[in-house]
């Protein structure tokens, strides 16, 4: 089948998001200028960029409180934020910070999770998470919208440092297996992270990545 996106398709539910799968899920933590956590999971959510690394997430549409979202509003406030992965153990407790719920709730509390201190930001981690990224914010963009009422904004973030659990660390690297991430699919569906297979690059030979990688710069005196 074709469809032409904004006109009708025919189907019960709008299938483009089984189209772009399966999507991390950014578990989105930040505090407001007075000082109260918020925590919200993003399905629109990825790495982008590497030298120095990037994260993004989108916080849409409106909060039912009037104004944009909290996610939006604290971290342009306090220009900071931390992304817990969200693990197939987590995925109640991630459901319900999902929750529309009033300004001033802490999601943290409503979802029985246990804040812990960040080492570069202020925001606070996902305790019961395996892996958390201090990330300091960038920018935000707002992309075209056909409604004022679901405005789409896209929040970049840079990086400043990664907490990653020993137990699910295996000769040196991230054991994925045990990490099981959850991701996000189309309609409510989800799914876990429970195989792996490894391709080397097809170049591998032939390349020196090293000595192509640029070289990190001096810090500034």
């Amino acid at each position: 089948m074709f469809y032409e996106i904004g006109k009708k398709h025919g189907l019960p539910h709008d299938p483009w998001k089984s189209c772009v799968v399966p999507r991390p899920i950014g578990w989105i933590s930040t505090l407001s200028a007075a000082g109260v956590p918020n925590l919200a999971p993003f399905s629109f959510f990825n790495g982008c960029g590497d030298f120095p690394p990037h994260v993004m997430y989108a916080p849409l549409g409106r909060h039912q409180d009037g104004g944009f979202k909290d996610s939006l509003v604290n971290v342009e406030a306090t220009k900071e934020f931390v992304a817990s992965m969200c693990t197939s153990d987590l995925r109640e407790p991630m459901n319900v910070t999902s929750r529309h719920v009033a300004r001033g709730v802490n999601e943290f509390e409503l979802a029985g999770l246990t804040p812990e201190p960040s080492t570069l930001v202020k925001p606070p981690r996902v305790k019961e998470a395996p892996i958390h990224i201090e990330c300091r914010y960038v920018k935000t963009v707002e992309l075209p919208s056909w409604s004022e009422k679901y405005p789409n904004f896209v929040v970049f973030g840079q990086i400043v440092g990664i907490h990653i659990r020993d137990d699910v660390m295996t000769d040196g690297m991230v054991d994925i297996l045990k990490v099981k991430p959850l991701a996000r699919l189309g309609y409510l569906d989800y799914t876990v992270v429970d195989n792996v297979f490894t391709m080397p690059f097809p170049d591998a030979g032939t390349i020196d990545r090293a000595a192509t990688k640029p070289r990190v710069p001096e810090p500034a005196e």
